[in-house]
């Protein structure tokens, strides 16, 4: 089971829906057992970086968080959830993220362009990956966002993306993934990069995306 963790910020629905059209059980949920008791944890996110991290504290899930990972638990941070797994964000006031990648969270640079990014953008993949097999290089996802990660540790970037300027959109630490996109927004290639993780977390899939 994969856990899809409910901190009041997401859409949870439309992921849990996702995972369960390529055939691995998913549940949305914020109870402390059933996460320990998951073969991997998603951590979705809508909104601002403060209010999260605020709501992820106060229910424990960082410090649950934390122990999963150092028991090897593939943890799969999407959108604002991929941006919560580093160590600071410069929104609004700008606070302390997870922390388990380094490096800070910034504006967008697209000067002259429509912020937030709103739509379908191509991205490259960078290097050779598990969460990425069988997609095409470059690959379409639907992307929302004002900001995004600038990681200290090169090695972590997974792909880039451009718009105005190029921007890091996928990142990967194993036993930690994140992306900047959506996914379950992205059609087949997102349902198969859901799949994937489902694999690396050694789900069971009763059918899977093509």
């Amino acid at each position: 089971m994969i856990a899809i963790l409910d901190y009041g910020m997401g859409n949870l629905r439309s992921v849990e829906k996702a995972f369960e059209h390529v055939g691995a059980q998913a549940l949305i949920t914020r109870d402390h057992a059933q996460i320990r008791d998951a073969e991997g944890i998603v951590l979705p996110g809508v909104g601002a970086f403060p209010k999260a991290m605020s709501a992820i504290r106060e229910l424990g899930l960082d410090e649950l968080m934390a122990e999963r990972l150092a028991a090897g638990i593939p943890t799969l941070g999407i959108c604002l959830g991929m941006q919560l797994l580093f160590e600071r964000s410069t929104e609004l006031a700008g606070g302390d993220g997870l922390g388990f990648l380094a490096g800070e969270v910034g504006p967008l640079d697209a000067p002259g362009l429509k912020i937030p990014q709103i739509g379908w953008n191509a991205i490259s993949w960078k290097r050779a990956s598990r969460l990425c097999g069988g997609l095409p290089d470059p690959c379409a996802f639907y992307h929302v966002h004002s900001f995004a990660p600038r990681p200290s540790e090169a090695d972590d970037v997974l792909a880039t993306a451009d718009y105005g300027a190029e921007f890091v959109t996928a990142v990967e630490r194993e036993p930690v993934y994140g992306v900047q996109f959506h996914p379950e927004k992205s059609g087949p290639h997102g349902l198969r990069l859901l799949g994937n993780f489902a694999a690396i977390c050694g789900v069971d899939q009763v059918r899977h995306a093509a």
